[in-house]
Order: C-alpha cells, then sequence, then structure tokens
C-alpha cells in the first residue's frame, strides 16, 4: 500500500506542490499558528532522507570534493552576478528591487532541496554536504555579496543561523548516518519505504505553511510591478536549475550527483532569506525574496519533471 501511495505521489507532485501552495496562500489564519513546526518537519525530513547515507560515503563525497565545489561556485558567484545584471538591466532606477533580487540568489542552499533529492534519487550524502557548507559560509558569503555588488552593509545574526541549521540538518543528518550504521540493510529499506510518502506530505505541509506565510506580503504588494518582479524572480529561479544542470552533465557527474547538483543549486534557503529582508530592508527590497519563496517550489516542481524525462528517475 505504501509503495502505491508513493507511486501516486511521483506521479502528480507537479499538482501537488503547487496545490499545497496555494492552500497556503488561501487559508493564512487557519494555518499560520502552526508555523512553529516548520523546523520540526525539516528535522524529521533531513533524518528520513539520511537513513541511506552513511559516514563512509559521506568520507568519500569529502574526499573528492568537485562537484561541491562546483555548485557552490553558482550558488554564491555566478548566480548572484547574474541576479545583479538582470536586475540592472529590469530596474536601474530602483536599488531597493535590484538588492532584493541579488539577495533572492546569494542565501545559501535550501533545505527543501533535500528533500527534491530523495524524490527523484539524487545523490543524498552530496546534497547534505552541499547544504551543511553553503550555510556554514552563508555569515560571510551574504554580507560580501551585497556590500560588492550593491553596496549594502548587512549584519547576520551566525549564531541563530548555526542554532538553525544544527538542529535542522546537522543534528538529524547525524542521527540518520548513525542508525544507518547500526542497523541491518533490510530494515534500513523497510523503514525507508514507510518513511518516503511521509517525507514527501512533510513537504506538501512545509510549502502550506510557507505559502500561509508569505500571503501577507504578497496580498499587502499587489500591482502591476508585482507582477513583473515576479516574472524576473521566476526566471532567474529557473536559471539556476538549468545553470547546475549543464554543468554537472558538462563535468561528466553520474545521474545521482546531477540531480543533487541541479536541485542544490537551484533552491534557496528563502525563509532565511526573507527574515533578513524584512529586518534589514524596507518592503520593495522584500519583495523579491518573498516572490522567490513562492516560485522555487514551482521551479523545482518544473524542473523535476525536466530531469525525469531526461534521466528516467522514476521509472515511469
Amino acid at each position: 500500500m505504501l509503495q502505491s501511495i508513493n507511486r501516486i505521489l511521483n506521479s502528480i507532485m507537479a499538482f501537488f506542490i503547487p496545490a499545497c501552495l496555494v492552500i497556503g496562500f488561501f487559508l493564512t489564519d487557519q494555518l499560520l499558528w502552526m508555523s512553529g513546526l516548520i523546523p520540526w518537519v525539516f528535522a524529521f525530513m533531513t533524518f528520513s532522507g539520511s537513513l541511506n547515507s552513511s559516514f563512509s560515503s559521506f568520507k568519500g563525497i569529502v574526499k573528492h570534493p568537485g562537484p561541491i565545489i562546483i555548485t557552490l561556485v553558482s550558488l554564491h558567484i555566478i548566480m548572484p552576478l547574474f541576479a545583479y545584471g538582470v536586475g540592472q538591466l529590469f530596474y536601474p532606477d530602483d536599488q531597493y528591487t535590484v538588492t532584493g533580487i541579488v539577495l533572492a540568489m546569494t542565501i545559501p542552499a535550501g533545505i527543501t532541496s533535500f528533500v527534491w533529492v530523495v524524490i527523484y534519487h539524487g545523490n543524498r550524502t552530496l546534497t547534505l554536504a552541499i547544504i551543511l557548507i553553503s550555510s556554514l559560509l552563508s555569515p560571510f558569503i551574504v554580507p560580501f555579496n551585497l556590500e560588492v555588488l550593491v553596496g549594502e552593509s548587512v549584519h547576520i545574526d551566525s549564531l541563530q543561523i548555526m542554532k538553525g541549521l544544527f538542529w535542522m540538518v546537522v543534528f538529524p543528518s547525524l542521527a540518520g548516518m548513525l542508525f544507518n550504521s547500526f542497523t541491518k540493510k533490510e530494515v534500513i529499506l523497510r523503514l525507508d519505504e514507510i518513511l518516503t510518502p511521509i517525507t514527501k506530505f512533510g513537504l506538501g505541509f512545509v510549502v502550506m505553511l510557507n505559502g500561509a506565510v508569505i500571503a501577507p506580503y504578497i496580498k499587502e504588494t499587489i500591482s502591476g510591478r508585482l507582477l513583473l518582479v515576479g516574472i524576473t524572480v521566476f526566471g532567474i529561479a529557473l536559471s539556476g536549475y538549468v545553470l547546475s544542470y549543464v554543468v554537472a552533465k558538462i563535468t561528466g557527474q553520474n545521474k545521482e550527483s546531477i540531480v543533487s547538483m541541479t536541485f542544490s543549486g537551484g533552491m534557496r534557503n528563502i525563509s532565511a532569506g526573507a527574515v533578513l529582508a524584512t529586518t534589514y530592508f524596507p518592503p520593495s527590497a522584500a519583495v523579491p525574496v518573498v516572490l522567490g519563496m513562492l516560485f522555487q517550489q514551482l521551479s523545482a516542481t518544473l524542473f523535476g519533471k525536466i530531469l525525469n524525462k531526461r534521466l528516467h528517475l522514476l521509472g515511469e
């Protein structure tokens, strides 16, 4: 039954995730009180995905860091520069919108990318390594990129970022790998069958709650300009996936690494970016980041279908 549910979810992810986003957007008042559950659900999803990873596989990834370095360069150098160029091209007289677009593309890799990698059978250990290193570097990279590209000085609460990272990624990852080390393979496989569909429901739940969180910002700024900024952000978000996929293919990565590099390079920790934008900048700078939260799940859904068609990941 669980395998049947999992197959059904695989076939409807392109509709399931956007539907969850729309539900969250329109049921803000009913769902917003549950937003505190997001870190816990993230931790569960990370633990579930880490069950098939081991310390030896993690060691192997670190010994061959090429895919990690390539993805980090794309995440923190190429995409911020590209975002800055696009921002200057379309909004030369609106520095705050340019700042928001750059911020949306300079924040660290998104934790949600790990769940998409699990769904499409990518390299889980590689994805965890990219998320961890990108997040650890973010207190230095984000202020540097903003200062160099848009001349904005921002102080980031590094301790808070590290705390969130530890409980949502580091601790559940270590717990999952420890469980893998001391448990029979048959038990791991059986547990993976049980948790995989639950993880996908967890992703839908997180997307729905994120929809509830961003709805007030979107509703307050509805205008023709919002639509233009939305199209710009969506285009840049898709570019991140395309760039990561092309670079992974060109550098001769295997199928699992291509999936990991594509989602890790395309998704951002938009929740952290939204906090930074709303804390340190006026609404016009926060809007691109909030729209990024809206569009990156839609982009992941779209690109997941493209990857599945090209790489035959789900056997459909």
